[in-house]
């Protein structure tokens, strides 16, 4: 016998439906609470320091407690604020304020962006003879763009070339101990990323440079900086975070013996600088022995000797100060897309003599490590676990990239430039960094990390070495070493050279000299040209002189 089904709208629901409002009450009353804030307008949308603004919107929280208003990046002090309430926030426009997006922060999480602009830095047309003495932007197209990004600046007093001049983006970084003590700074567009596409009086063409972020965008030129006009960094590859700001001062020399010299003769010493990133900042000359013949020549000061007699002795000493922050990355592998044709990508996945991802042994190592695997963000990491979970990694053992291969051990600089050569075989954009780490004695030794470059994020740093657990003694390694140092960085090292430097010979038939594992990559650190028949040199450590951590 057939049951016969009767279908009844009615009787579709179990008496127990009724009370899933009941039972899940709780649950949506407390997240309630733990919604982020939403911001419904700004008045004034557009207004001057010292007027009072009011955000309008929901979920702020009845007192401010540990929350506050960024306004371009910039928290205005905590004077500034009238009232806190939750639906409404007041607070008078600080003096120092930019155009830019309106966040509310609150227990760390950040409401929408809604658009004000400061009347005091809006560009004025200029009036009188001089209307064209400095640089104005009129446009930028377009009005968005993620790291590695190509946009066009239209206006006018550029000047014919680029010189002296630059494009800079806003920096966002913890610069501050408190939200409302960090003032905002910039980031300039990137030669050595082939950051300039062109140049003249009225367009310049560039890429959003690594580490800049949502804010002002300004042209500089030997005249002076324009006004500030509004861009955002958008994208959603990832983040980044620079924080925990650390200053060192540090001191380095080279001493230079004659032995034997007939005139005419010349010396040229190329010394290196440390390099300014997104997480090395604030590189400031504090002394130094002479001018040199070129400064800040791709990196370096050279400096030029002529005709020196036998038994002359040279010092050339150099003093700076250098911040430095830590650097942490996240990364969201879904959304990575890569550009293959982008003069970045071109670049560093070329091998080279130093980087030899070219090598038969270090592509078919390449190839195993990430199979079928195309993301390269997962194929970078792939590459690094393999690294520091395969190779052996000292610091007294010298090998090859293809000795360390076939051997399996290796020291940090032959880690780095593995990590770079099987990354460039994979198609991965990467380049090698040479500086210093700092222990906890304030003592200096030489380091080799390596970077890959992501489009919609930058450059991403990894340490093979630190990551393996080869740290020098006295430098205070993480215990989750073997993870953090991908993608993240610490603040005990201090960066001179991002890639090789390639030099050129400055006299024909000179005598040149390199120094391989020192704190620079650098093809050139010495030539003698003429007479110059013998001299000795002595290139001495980094001397860490100072330490100031905020």
């Amino acid at each position: 016998m057939r049951t016969a089904f009767r279908y009844s709208r009615r009787n579709t629901r179990p008496p127990y439906i009724f009370l899933l409002p009941l039972f899940f009450a709780p649950f949506f009353l407390c997240s309630c609470g733990k919604k982020p804030p939403v911001i419904h307008s700004v008045n004034p949308r557009i207004g001057t320091p010292g007027d009072v603004l009011t955000i309008s919107g929901e979920y702020f929280g009845g007192e401010r407690n540990e929350s506050y208003v960024t306004i371009a990046g910039t928290a205005p002090t905590g004077s500034s604020y009238i009232a806190w309430r939750d639906d409404a926030v007041s607070l008078r426009i600080p003096e120092s304020g930019d155009s830019g997006l309106v966040y509310v922060h609150v227990r760390g999480r950040k409401s929408n962006g809604v658009l004000f602009s400061n009347q005091a830095v809006m560009p004025k047309p200029v009036q009188g003879s001089g209307a064209s003495a400095g640089p104005r932007i009129v446009s930028v197209h377009p009005q968005s763009g993620a790291p590695g990004s190509l946009l066009t600046i239209s206006g006018s007093g550029f000047g014919g070339s680029r010189e002296d001049g630059g494009v800079y983006f806003t920096w966002d970084g913890e610069s501050g101990p408190r939200p409302e003590e960090r003032q905002t700074e910039m980031v300039e567009v990137s030669e050595p990323d082939f950051g300039y596409e062109y140049w003249s009086d009225q367009e310049i063409r560039v890429r959003v440079p690594d580490g800049a972020a949502s804010g002002n965008i300004q042209v500089k030129t030997a005249r002076q900086l324009s006004r500030p006009l509004y861009f955002e960094v958008s994208g959603n590859t990832g983040t980044k975070t620079y924080r925990d700001k650390r200053s060192y001062t540090i001191s380095y020399s080279v001493d230079i013996q004659v032995d034997e010299a007939n005139n005419p003769n010349t010396l040229y010493l190329w010394v290196p600088r440390p390099v300014r990133s997104a997480s090395q900042r604030g590189v400031e000359l504090l002394s130094r022995s002479g001018e040199p013949f070129m400064e800040n020549h791709r990196g370096t000061d050279l400096f030029r000797f002529s005709d020196l007699t036998p038994k002359t002795g040279i010092t050339v000493t150099h003093e700076y100060r250098v911040d430095v922050y830590a650097q942490e990355t996240g990364v969201r592998h879904e959304a990575v897309r890569q550009d293959r044709e982008s003069p970045v990508t071109a670049q560093y996945t070329l091998p080279s003599p130093l980087v030899p991802s070219g090598n038969a042994a270090v592509k078919a190592r390449a190839a195993a490590i990430t199979g079928r695997e195309r993301n390269p963000y997962l194929n970078a990491r792939a590459i690094y676990n393999w690294i520091t979970r395969e190779i052996k990694t000292g610091t007294a053992v010298r090998r090859s990239v293809p000795e360390a291969l076939e051997s399996g051990t290796a020291d940090p600089y032959t880690a780095a430039l593995l990590f770079c050569s099987l990354g460039r075989a994979a198609g991965i954009p990467s380049l090698p960094v040479a500086g210093i780490l700092v222990n906890r004695n304030r003592l200096a030794a030489r380091h080799y990390w390596a970077e890959f470059w992501i489009d919609g994020i930058g450059w991403i740093p990894v340490d093979p070495a630190l990551g393996s657990g080869a740290a020098p003694g006295g430098f205070n390694l993480r215990s989750d070493h073997a993870s953090w140092y991908f993608g993240n960085l610490d603040n005990q090292r201090i960066a001179f050279s991002r890639a090789e430097t390639v030099l050129s010979p400055m006299a024909p038939r000179s005598r040149t000299s390199a120094r391989t594992r020192d704190y620079a990559l650098q093809n050139l650190w010495e030539e003698a040209a003429g007479g110059l028949e013998s001299y000795s040199s002595f290139w001495g450590d980094i001397t860490i002189t100072g330490i100031y951590a905020q």
